[in-house]
């Protein structure tokens, strides 16, 4: 990647804030614009530590506004973009529907046709790369995993947002021949993730000691991965993937709600040295989410096979450095 100039949307979020600081300290000598419209989840003070570094700016701006998209790729010239904005929250998106599609698939959208016409069918060395989630495949029972092959079948305003963003990816490079890779990934945690998220949620609550909402009986699963596992398969992804080609990105930790909730009551009380299962009173169960999907599973096999990636971080290991992340956060304020 050395010279080049790339476009990394939603880097002042969550997942794009560890990769924009992995990136940039990774390839000093590659320049990396951050592009963000910094919503209540954004947050540039995330990258205080890189902020001066040379090989790296902020820009604050919307990826459906293309009359400034044209004016950022006429000046840098962008070899590739990492294109991770996106609204991401199911209940909001239950709530504000029309925003997730504005954002989602209009905002993909534009970036897709400014990319096209900016690089003007001369695709040589360049890579649009768009990153989805594990929702856009639906929900599953009690067996089997998502494929990269498996039929999309959204259940929420949310996924289904970014399974149209998925399509029109798909599109542009059948139509227009324009490169693009795609990934989807399943939940991830860590450091720095806004508090409507469950794990933060969670953590934050039992700290001040309010109620620990469980939709439903707390039995949904899902598939978790650090959030470092993921920028380093998108790394991989962006460096060393095929054009055309969709990587599914999974943890292997398949947990039920109620479990990840126990695991960090115990986690939480025992660093703030309360009695074992002291916050256990404070589990309060919830009416349960509209379309609320069952089960996510990963099928990692394909990026493990082509790209040698695998998740390294144990979900145990994992969840005690966010909690012992988020304490030293809040001791702070």
């Amino acid at each position: 990647m050395k010279g080049k100039n790339i476009l990394i949307t939603g880097g002042a979020g969550f997942i794009g804030s560890h990769l924009v600081r992995f990136m940039v300290n990774q390839y000093p000598d590659t320049h990396f614009v951050n592009f963000d419209v910094l919503t209540y989840a954004g947050n540039t003070k995330k990258l205080k530590d890189i902020e001066n570094t040379p090989n790296y700016c902020f820009l604050k701006g919307d990826i459906t506004d293309a009359k400034f998209l044209k004016r950022l790729f006429t000046k840098f010239e962008f070899d590739g973009v990492i294109h991770l904005a996106a609204e991401s929250h199911v209940d909001q998106s239950i709530k504000k529907p029309f925003g997730f599609a504005q954002t989602n698939v209009m905002g993909t959208l534009t970036l897709l046709e400014t990319t096209r016409r900016a690089w003007e069918g001369n695709y040589e060395n360049k890579l649009f790369y768009h990153i989805s989630t594990d929702e856009v495949y639906g929900s599953l029972g009690d067996k089997g995993k998502f494929l990269e092959t498996t039929s999309y079948d959204p259940r929420s305003p949310y996924s289904a947002s970014k399974a149209a963003a998925d399509h029109f990816v798909r599109t542009y490079f059948y139509t227009y021949g324009l490169p693009v890779i795609l990934s989807n990934c399943s939940n991830n945690y860590g450091p720095d993730q806004y508090p409507e998220k469950l794990i933060p949620l969670i953590i934050q609550n039992i700290v001040q000691e309010k109620p620990l909402p469980v939709y439903g009986n707390g039995k949904n699963i899902r598939d978790w991965i650090y959030v470092e596992d993921h920028v380093e398969a998108i790394d991989l992804i962006f460096n060393q993937g095929k054009a055309g080609t969709t990587y599914n990105v999974g943890g292997n930790n398949e947990i039920r709600n109620i479990d990840i909730i126990n695991t960090l009551i115990a986690l939480v009380d025992s660093k703030l040295g309360r009695p074992e299962g002291y916050s256990k009173k404070f589990i309060t169960y919830v009416t349960d989410r509209l379309g609320h999907d069952y089960r996510y599973a990963i099928d990692s096999t394909k990026i493990q096979k082509e790209l040698g990636w695998t998740p390294k971080t144990a979900f145990q290991k994992g969840l005690e450095k966010t909690v012992i992340s988020y304490l030293n956060v809040i001791k702070s304020k």
